[in-house]
């Protein structure tokens, strides 16, 4: 692992994060924190861009500022709810080699109402995806909502890979977790 790098893209939170100071929102923190830690400690190279705007995700905009780190056949790119769904459809449209992809809680479908959801969550995924990863592994959970269940499948079934279903973990947030620390995915990136 040690000429391999790290992305790891947060998720998507509800508008009424918009107005927190960086000590109180969540959606940069739960496990990624955590990881990050743990990665840097074992020489992995880890970023965790901070997206802009994540409350009204713009496809766009989170390539502006993904676009600023490298990525290449030696970068493992992590994605967390909202996340994954950019990351596929990134990895979609730029035909790009990657060690890994990890989808952590995979999201895909929009609220009904939500025009901007719409925008980012409606494309058609990339199926030749999975000819440019070594290695695709999803996360989900028993206690996961319907939609994160169904956005899982959307995701396996174009471009398979593991799926790891770990009991009581949610949408892998830190309210139902309980703990930031996430050794599940530690292992899947550094194994």
């Amino acid at each position: 692992m040690s000429n391999k790098k790290c992305i790891i893209i947060h998720g998507c939170p509800s508008d009424e994060e918009k107005a927190m100071n960086p000590e109180m929102r969540t959606y940069d923190k739960h496990w990624i924190p955590w990881i990050k830690n743990q990665l840097i400690a074992k020489n992995i190279e880890t970023e965790t861009p901070l997206m802009p705007s994540p409350w009204q995700p713009d496809y766009e905009k989170f390539k502006a500022e993904f676009e600023k780190y490298n990525v290449d056949e030696n970068t493992i790119l992590v994605g967390h709810s909202c996340g994954c769904a950019f990351l596929v459809r990134w990895l979609g449209e730029t035909k790009r080699k990657i060690f890994k992809l990890i989808l952590v809680a995979p999201w895909k479908i929009p609220y009904k109402d939500d025009d901007l959801r719409k925008a980012f969550y409606i494309y058609k995924i990339d199926e030749t995806i999975k000819d440019r990863v070594n290695k695709i592994v999803m996360f989900t959970s028993d206690d996961e909502k319907d939609e994160g269940k169904e956005s899982l499948k959307i995701f396996h079934n174009f471009l398979g890979g593991k799926i790891i279903n770990l009991e009581n973990h949610g949408h892998y947030c830190l309210g139902v977790m309980g703990t930031e620390e996430f050794p599940e995915l530690l292992e899947a990136i550094t194994d």
